[in-house]
């Protein structure tokens, strides 16, 4: 599998809708993205606890320093622009090189809803991540919410994976949603070797590729298990992880590796 990473976040800017729909023409087998809630209850795609990085927050709310998203209301997370930076910063220089066509200047911070829609109306899969929220949404109850909002929608397990690092989260989910497959996510901190007994009792993890490498994924594919490596961007070692029998690999250029596949 291919996993476009915050989809196709080389060439769109990161979780939002266009990101997701640019994975999604490119063949990519599904897309992950990451689960956070404003500070009036409601489900967001965000990945950083700022702002600051993704959108023109410190513009348009200079008074709001250090801008964590839990701190705002969904009205003025929505009128912030989400795709001017991307165009501004080339994150990944595809820009420059000309390999992006399209204008996402005004892109706004989709919805959990809006995320999951999407992800129905392309007939396509998602990986919602489910993070720790920062104050003072710390004790929103992200799981129970994320799962609310799929059974609304009728959405099942072929379309809809859970992971998280908090493996506690994810053993609840396990719980609360047996139908729906949950995935381990491994290596938060990338300068420490991985607790891979923390995560024995999980059948599915994705573990930081910088500190798996493939014989690492060859030896947890041998006994059983479904491994899916992050962040894979270049082909040749995306090849070294598939041949290790990796079953996926996360990226943030679906444009390259899903023609290896192909």
């Amino acid at each position: 599998m291919v996993i476009a990473h915050r989809g196709a976040r080389s060439l769109a800017p990161e979780n939002t809708l266009a990101a997701a729909r640019k994975a999604s023409e490119l063949g990519a087998d599904l897309w992950e993205t990451d689960v956070g809630v404003s500070k009036d209850g409601v489900l967001i795609l965000m990945h950083d606890d700022s702002l600051e990085r993704t959108t023109d927050a410190p513009a348009r709310f200079p008074e709001a320093a250090p801008w964590t998203f839990t701190t705002f209301e969904l009205e003025a997370l929505r009128s912030l622009d989400a795709g001017s930076w991307f165009h501004e910063t080339d994150p990944f220089g595809e820009v420059a090189a000309g390999h992006v066509h399209e204008d996402y200047r005004g892109e706004r911070i989709p919805t959990v809803r809006e995320a999951l829609l999407l992800t129905r109306e392309l007939g396509w899969r998602v990986n919602l991540e489910l993070k720790r929220q920062p104050p003072p949404m710390d004790t929103f109850p992200i799981l129970e919410a994320t799962l609310e909002e799929i059974r609304a929608l009728g959405m099942g397990p072929d379309a809809v994976v859970l992971s998280s690092f908090d493996l506690d989260l994810m053993r609840r989910a396990r719980r609360l949603a047996p139908e729906f497959r949950v995935q381990a996510v491994l290596g938060f901190h990338r300068d420490r070797p991985i607790d891979w007994d923390a995560a024995r009792d999980f059948d599915e993890l994705n573990p930081r590729a910088t500190l798996t490498p493939p014989e690492k994924v060859r030896a947890l594919a041998q006994a059983g298990k479904r491994v899916y490596p992050w962040t894979v961007n270049d082909p040749e070692e995306a090849l070294r992880y598939f041949e290790a029998g990796a079953a996926g690999v996360f990226t943030d250029y679906p444009q390259r590796i899903v023609p290896l596949l192909r």
